[in-house]
């Protein structure tokens, strides 16, 4: 959620790149799976490591991530990407970028060491599109708003 809002806030994405807070829809994505041939998953999973560790993960490190790895989207996505490989859907080219948690507890607050890496993670999300030929654009800085009285 905070990374896909960030991105969404900083870059203009052409072409068929499309933003989703999957979020725990699970099996509700399936039908976004069909027709696709690069999917870039972005979590915060239990890798073991430091909180705030970044990681990527691709090719058939993807699924295995979620079958033996803690995440609050652990079985949505492993139920999702094995459903979706039955059906002849799974996308040929999968990669996961994420942090490494600090707390399972519930909230909405990042921990200050997941916190400091997500421009990293968004560094990497993008130079990753870049690399697949679709490049998010910066969008201009919006000037603020004053509130002017003549």
């Amino acid at each position: 959620m905070w990374i896909i809002n960030l991105l969404s806030e900083r870059y203009l994405f052409q072409g068929n790149v499309v933003l989703l807070d999957g979020g725990t829809l699970g099996l509700d994505l399936l039908p976004r799976l069909e027709g696709v041939d690069r999917l870039l998953i972005v979590d915060a999973l239990n890798m073991g490591t430091k909180p705030g560790a970044i990681f990527r993960l691709s090719g058939e490190d993807v699924p295995r991530a979620f079958a033996g790895k803690l995440s609050v989207h652990q079985m949505g996505l492993q139920d999702l990407l094995a459903v979706a490989e039955l059906q002849g859907h799974l996308p040929g080219e999968m990669v996961i970028w994420g942090v490494q948690i600090g707390s399972m507890e519930m909230g909405l607050d990042l921990t200050r060491p997941v916190s400091r890496a997500i421009d990293r993670v968004i560094d990497g999300i993008v130079g990753e599109l870049t690399g697949w030929g679709a490049e998010p654009k910066l969008r201009p800085l919006q000037p603020e708003t004053a509130d002017v009285r003549i």
